[in-house]
């Protein structure tokens, strides 16, 4: 039986013209696609809460979509602006740092550095050095940027309306998706079926797991050691705590601990000779820097059941490739590949 042979220049043309659409559509919605990527990522890592809401609420959708909103908007526009508000405000002092670095003189070690078991002799010997050398030297190669530090800060101040304006763009999709997920949802498993059957509902499925479980991961313990840092920095009175709670906060996503701000702050206070506090910040610092190792495994694995070396590599590739959304989108697409890959290789060592 002959069969109509099939005519290459219109399949070329057919494949050019649905890909030319496709990247037509993402080039008109390219303004919103952070907003609806954002929107997105926080509705699956949210979903669960969400529901509980609505069960709470004699199962009303639209109150609880009017809840989880409300909470949105406390939790992201709100600590937000408050946030870039204070990084503005304090511009110039942040900026006139590096110029007070050159007045400072570094005192001799007291004796009883050199008596400390270990690390004494080569910590008095450090600290001798430094005196010695002085932080002059790399005050002054600092000076030279204070201007530049101090026009970024300003220049912030006409980003300040386009940022806030994605976060309230992201808090109305995410309301729009809270009402109807469950037909999203259904959507997309379909559309993940029609592309590799059972295995590709099967990718939709792991990735809104990969989601939540980065989300509970990496942000909330994020949110636990910045909120804890800052309270601990408070209360024991350093100035600017809420900008370094900020920092804290952007160094834990980035995966790399509060202490880079908790420790200097100890420091400070040490040197301000408030010995007392400067303790109580010590030790403080010691809990909020170790909760970590035990919160962040507990609850990726909540979500999601995959290796934390995924997970990690995912979340510290995505963001120095994508920024910060690449924290979420970079765990995800590990994920789903190392998902795939191990079920095409399980699959081939099964016997028949």
């Amino acid at each position: 039986m002959n069969t109509k042979p099939r005519d290459l220049a219109q399949i070329t043309l057919a494949v050019l013209f649905i890909g030319g659409l496709i990247a037509a559509a993402f080039w008109i919605m390219r303004p919103f696609l952070p907003a609806l990527i954002w929107a997105t990522l926080v509705t699956v890592a949210t979903w669960p809460m969400m529901l509980g809401i609505q069960a709470r609420l004699w199962g009303k959708r639209s109150l609880a979509v009017a809840t989880m909103t409300i909470l949105l908007l406390l939790l992201l526009v709100v600590p937000l602006s408050l946030a870039i508000a204070a990084l503005v405000e304090n511009t110039d002092r942040i900026a006139g740092w590096s110029k007070q670095l050159a007045e400072i003189r570094v005192p001799p070690p007291p004796d009883w550095v050199a008596g400390l078991p270990v690390i004494g002799s080569k910590l008095h010997q450090f600290w001798q050095q430094f005196v010695a050398e002085g932080v002059q030297d790399f005050a002054t190669k600092l000076v030279p940027y204070a201007n530049v530090i101090g026009s970024w800060f300003a220049n912030q101040m006409g980003n300040f309306g386009k940022v806030l304006f994605q976060f309230l763009l992201t808090v109305l999709i995410a309301a729009i998706m809270y009402s109807g997920g469950e037909s999203a949802a259904a959507w997309l498993k379909r559309f993940g079926a029609r592309l590799g059957g059972q295995r590709g509902e099967g990718v939709v499925v792991l990735a809104s797991q990969a989601i939540r479980g980065v989300a509970l991961g990496v942000v909330v313990t994020a949110v636990a050691q910045s909120v804890l840092g800052g309270i601990g920095l408070a209360i024991a009175g350093v100035p600017m705590a809420a900008v370094l709670t900020v920092l804290m906060f952007m160094l834990c996503l980035a995966q790399l601990g509060p202490l880079l701000v908790l420790i200097p702050a100890v420091g400070w206070m040490y040197w301000s000779g408030d010995n007392t506090w400067g303790t109580v910040l010590l030790v403080w610092s010691t809990i909020v820097g170790s909760i970590d190792n035990f919160l962040r495994p507990y609850l990726i694995k909540k979500g999601a059941d995959l290796p934390l070396l995924l997970i990690f590599a995912g979340v510290i590739g995505g963001l120095i490739t994508l920024g910060l959304v690449g924290i979420f989108v970079g765990p995800v697409v590990l994920a789903v590949g190392y998902t795939l890959i191990d079920a095409w290789v399980n699959e081939e060592l099964r016997p028949e």
